[in-house]
């Protein structure tokens, strides 16, 4: 293995492992509305993105989702988790590599927030097996215009900074 690959590994083991104590961090926090969190794990899955690339944020999020359900969660924590991370990273990878030059870190995050409620909704719709469900989104659709523009801000934020960092700065 070349010393590239070596530094991406070690880099995408230890955004794993900050997005997992993150996660387990924030699911510490009690929520204030049901289904309604900060999603800050998210900042490390936007960082791989920027940093690395779209496989690779994809990889880190399904890590930190499966092991962070296996830590606090259930089955059902995990399949709500796993189809709106699913869903959003698709579509920040893509507005990210193929529209970043229209759109801020910040506006990707939120749309990417946007579409991780639907994921989740649409698993919920599927497990009740009624649509009404969605009645739940515009309160979701408010809490992640929200949270998903703080996310992308931090997201740029640890991103400048460890760009900075010798080890990091060429392993994509």
């Amino acid at each position: 293995m070349n010393n590239k690959n070596t530094k991406k590994m070690i880099f995408l083991s230890l955004m794993v492992s900050i997005a997992l104590v993150i996660y387990i961090i924030e699911s510490q926090i009690p929520v204030l509305f049901p289904g309604i969190k900060l999603g800050l794990a998210n900042i490390i899955s936007l960082v791989t993105l920027i940093m690395v690339g779209g496989k690779e944020a994809l990889l880190v999020m399904f890590l930190r989702t499966l092991l962070g359900s296996m830590f606090m969660g259930s089955m059902s924590a995990f399949m709500f988790s796993i189809a709106g991370g699913i869903l959003s990273n698709i579509v920040m990878i893509v507005l990210y590599t193929k529209f970043k030059k229209y759109f801020s870190l910040s506006i990707v995050s939120l749309i990417g927030a946007v579409f991780h409620n639907i994921g989740q909704l649409l698993v919920a719709s599927f497990i009740i097996k009624d649509f009404r469900i969605y009645i739940y989104l515009p309160a979701l659709l408010v809490s992640a215009i929200v949270t998903g523009y703080f996310i992308g801000l931090c997201a740029k934020f640890v991103e400048k900074n460890l760009s900075k960092v010798n080890m990091f700065k060429e392993i994509k």
